[in-house]
């Protein structure tokens, strides 16, 4: 008799910041419970990964990877200066997370990256960020106002991995970002976009499952990313 497959295990990345629980005021790491819960909901195992140490080196006992959001990467990561308006850098957490991609990507580990996450894997594979979407697009559509999503509409490229996972053409969708792709990595191809043009989702072809959206699917109604990432994941051979 076959032995019954466990739940598969789904690493996350993780904020390191001051936060206040219960009696206490400290630093903390820490992820909003969304993400969790929907990997949980979906059939696996959510693991958190806080950005110290060598993250990267707990892949082989993983069998995908979630990339959360976040603060802004440093530009420097993409050789640029800084914009007026990049906060919350965290040159700890960039360097911990473009580590976890490009290991993720050695393995063809199944990765879905979220907002910042899609902002990562374009600068592991050489990509650029546009650093304030709103000197480009004259709104502030994408991030209304502090801890507050903007909802609009993405459009999804018919006949790619995104539109075959999450089974849509067009949509609103949860956003909250200043940043965006600029110019894509090596080998991602976009694959929707905002009506202003910005790029919402990339892909990499020929991978069992690598993409990242712009939105913020752990706080929509519709499961069906995390859902894919949980079947490719329990379909994937453990070593």
């Amino acid at each position: 008799m076959a032995a019954m497959r466990t739940r598969p295990v789904i690493g996350i990345s993780c904020y390191v910041e001051p936060a206040r629980f219960t009696v206490w005021d400290m630093k903390a790491a820490l992820l909003p419970f969304a993400y969790v819960d929907q990997v949980e909901r979906a059939g696996g195992q959510p693991v958190i990964l806080p950005p110290v140490g060598d993250p990267a080196s707990a892949l082989d006992r993983l069998d995908g990877l979630i990339l959360a959001g976040g603060g802004d990467l440093n530009p420097a990561a993409y050789g640029e200066a800084p914009h007026e308006t990049v906060t919350h850098v965290r040159d700890f957490r960039d360097d911990a997370e473009l580590s976890m991609v490009r290991a993720a990507l050695d393995r063809d580990l199944p990765f879905l990256g979220i907002c910042r996450g899609l902002e990562v894997l374009n600068v592991a594979l050489g990509g650029t960020l546009l650093q304030h979407i709103p000197d480009k697009v004259g709104t502030t559509v994408h991030s209304p106002a502090p801890g507050e999503y903007g909802w609009h509409p993405v459009r999804v490229e018919p006949g790619t991995r995104v539109a075959e996972v999450t089974g849509i053409a067009e949509a609103d969708v949860a956003h909250y970002h200043h940043q965006a792709i600029d110019r894509l990595g090596d080998g991602l191809v976009a694959t929707a976009w905002a009506p202003d043009g910005i790029i919402e989702a990339a892909e990499l072809p020929g991978r069992s499952f690598v993409l990242g959206v712009q939105w913020h699917p752990e706080v929509g109604d519709d499961p069906a990313l995390f859902k894919n990432l949980i079947a490719e994941a329990t379909a994937r051979p453990r070593g």
